[in-house]
């Protein structure tokens, strides 16, 4: 067991946990921040998504001892106390069916969108891959990412 100094969603805070623990358990299991959800523990669904110095990484595959010294948001944090534009156009649309991938999905949109404020069709498609919605709202997801867009470009 290690000590690390983590800053999550703009708070310091310090846990205690082995070096290759995911950052996944460390937000869930020692922080009591369950907004970031487990799908499959082999980074391919998409549900763990949290921003890493602004970056989507899945969580389940990034060890705390990765994380340490850089910035984490979670979607506890997106919005910084307020809904996030991301949120709003999620909510706007009715993306959500059974809700447990939206999660991940905003925090991959909002990374999309915070590198690319216009992306087509093909690049949403291309950002969203490995993020995966067993309710296949994906026509509802595209479509709140381009609302999005547009909100935070006016």
């Amino acid at each position: 067991m290690s000590q690390f100094a983590l800053m999550v969603n703009g708070q310091p805070r310090i846990v205690d946990a082995d070096s290759a623990m995911p950052l996944l358990w460390v937000l869930r299991d020692l922080l009591q921040m369950t907004g970031t959800k487990y799908g499959c523990g082999i980074g391919m669904c998409g549900a763990c998504t949290v921003h890493l110095d602004g970056e989507a990484v899945r969580s389940c595959q990034t060890a705390v001892a990765d994380a340490q010294g850089k910035r984490i948001i979670t979607i506890e944090g997106l919005g910084e106390g307020e809904t996030h534009f991301v949120q709003d156009a999620w909510i706007a649309e009715q993306v959500p069916q059974c809700g447990y991938c939206q999660p991940g999905q905003i925090m991959s949109a909002a990374a999309l969108l915070q590198n690319n404020p216009k992306p087509t069709d093909a690049q949403i498609d291309d950002a969203m891959t490995g993020n995966i919605c067993r309710c296949g709202t994906y026509f509802r997801i595209r479509k709140a990412i381009h609302r999005a867009a547009l909100e935070m470009r006016t």
